[in-house]
């Protein structure tokens, strides 16, 4: 009996088992043919359509997600949907911010090269706004899908050919064996004025520029004869798969600016190298762009290291190391110079007078150029600063001279200014012409006389003589002075217009005697 029990429970406990590993089975059948509820439409959902809320894209089919792919447009699903939908439906965009009140609308596309037209079917659905794309003669003619990415492709196609044909360079494609397969309409028309009278082109297209060798190169036209500077073209080109594109940008304005440019260097050269100033240009990065031989002359240094453009500081230390630059107490003060050179050279305020211990003198001035550079200028004033220097002994010599004169003199040059006057005249008078800056005339000179003087008629003689022109004769007269002394004067013409009028007190009967005899002649 208790065996038949056990037996029972045993066959039952196996029905069991069997019944719900079937039940899991018909689970797992059932959820592997269902419908993923992944999106709003399900898969079976033919069509283009998209669900907006606003402008934010809710959910869309396969074949719309597919269409937005390929659309070239960047930017959001709702920017990119309505730059290629506002071609076709024109206000497209005014008629959707609408559609919460007018409920449903269909736009019909206008005709489209690329393919058939299209209708647009718009529906507000709680909330929400339902874009529906269908062709509109028959939605069965194609796969709207197809269609769709046909279009969106065909457009960026043909908007690719029209940059291409309107691009303003030559564009190419050259096979394995460098003949031309393709290239570009203004490729095609250059081509094309380059044949004969009665020639027309054929496949391959001719060969206008050689065969650029990969890196960016400068090319020139093969054709007739031309100017040096004219039929250049920048070319760079691209490999691809058995083969190469090749691009051409024309550059003859390029060639002629540089053609200019080195004729002017040119001639800067050949003027540079007469002038007997050194010249030296220094660029923005500081290092020497440009010098001309009197630098050679003037500084000693060698013309291979002025060609190796070396830095300011490079080519101020060679100088110094030359003794070409006047020696400082220490090295750090020196550069510390040499900085302030650099920066009162770029705002045109540096010129200095460098005595060298070679007993030269240099004359050195910066001045600012364009774009950053600058320039120093070297002037050997050696001998205009020995001629100075002679200059100001001579006229040294001349004024210890006539201060050593116990006569009072006075020199007054052709326009009546005071030019020289020795001591004794400062003592005699109490005037001292050399402590003021300013020119003091003949007028100013004879009131201070007359200050110092009984009146007389003699001064203004004296005014009269220093300002007459032509011909003059010297003459004599005494004067009498505030503190009674006879004053003898005498009023002597010189070379150039210029007069010196000398002081003299009188000592004795026959001095006074000689001054009547010489005024009676």
């Amino acid at each position: 009996m208790g065996l038949d029990w056990a037996l029972g429970l045993s066959v039952l406990g196996v029905a069991f088992v069997a019944a719900a590993f079937g039940l899991l089975i018909l689970v797992l059948v059932h959820a592997r043919f269902r419908p993923r509820p992944d999106s709003v439409f399900s898969d079976r959902a033919g069509g283009t359509v998209f669900l907006f809320d606003g402008e934010t894209l809710v959910d869309a089919t396969a074949d719309a997600r597919s269409l937005l792919a390929a659309i070239p447009a960047r930017g959001a699903p709702w920017h990119r949907l309505m730059s290629h939908l506002a071609p076709q439906f024109p206000g497209v965009e005014q008629r959707l911010a609408a559609l919460s009140s007018a409920g449903t609308f269909v736009l019909e596309g206008g005709a489209a090269p690329a393919g058939p037209d299209l209708r647009l079917r718009a529906e507000w659905c709680g909330g929400l706004s339902r874009l529906t794309l269908s062709a509109a003669d028959d939605p069965a003619l194609m796969p709207l899908l197809d269609m769709m990415t046909h279009r969106a492709l065909s457009d960026e196609l043909e908007m690719l050919r029209g940059v291409v044909a309107q691009a303003p360079m030559l564009i190419w494609r050259e096979n394995a064996a460098a003949e031309v397969t393709w290239a570009n309409a203004a490729y095609l028309s250059l081509a094309a004025r380059q044949l004969e009278p009665e020639q027309d082109l054929a496949w391959p297209l001719p060969r206008l520029l050689p065969a650029p060798s990969g890196a960016e190169q400068r090319l020139r036209l093969d054709g007739p004869a031309q100017p040096e500077t004219e039929g250049w073209f920048q070319a760079s080109a691209i490999a691809g798969e058995g083969g190469r594109i090749v691009f051409a940008q024309p550059c003859d304005a390029l060639v002629r600016a540089e053609a200019s440019l080195r004729s002017f260097r040119q001639t800067l050269t050949k003027t540079f190298a007469h002038l007997p100033i050194g010249l030296a240009i220094f660029d923005s990065g500081r290092q020497l762009a440009l010098f001309n031989p009197a630098l050679l002359d003037l500084t000693g240094l060698p013309a291979d290291f002025l060609s190796s453009r070396p830095t300011l500081f490079a080519f101020l230390d060679t100088m110094r190391d030359r003794n070409m630059i006047p020696e400082p107490k220490d090295y750090r003060g020196w550069r510390r110079q040499m900085a302030d050179l650099e920066k009162a050279a770029a705002s045109g305020r540096y010129e200095e007078t460098w005595i060298l211990p070679s007993g030269q003198t240099y004359r050195v001035m910066g001045r600012p150029h364009a774009d950053g550079a600058m320039a120093l200028l070297f002037e050997d004033i050696s001998t205009e600063m020995s001629r100075t220097r002679r200059y100001r002994a001579d006229l040294e010599l001349g004024q210890s001279v006539i201060d050593a004169m116990d006569e009072a003199l006075a020199v007054f040059s052709s326009s009546g200014v005071l030019v020289m006057a020795n001591a004794a005249y400062a003592r005699l008078w109490n005037h001292e012409p050399d402590t003021t800056l300013d020119d003091i005339g003949i007028d100013a000179v004879v009131q201070h006389w007359r200050e110092g003087s009984a009146p007389s008629d003699i001064w203004a003689r004296a005014a009269e003589f220093v300002a007459a022109l032509g011909e003059r004769e010297a003459w004599a007269d005494e004067a009498r002075l505030n503190d009674g002394r006879l004053l003898r004067c005498r009023f002597t013409p010189l070379s150039g217009g210029t007069t010196m009028i000398s002081f003299r007190i009188a000592a004795s009967t026959a001095e006074d005697d000689s001054l009547r005899t010489l005024r009676r002649a």
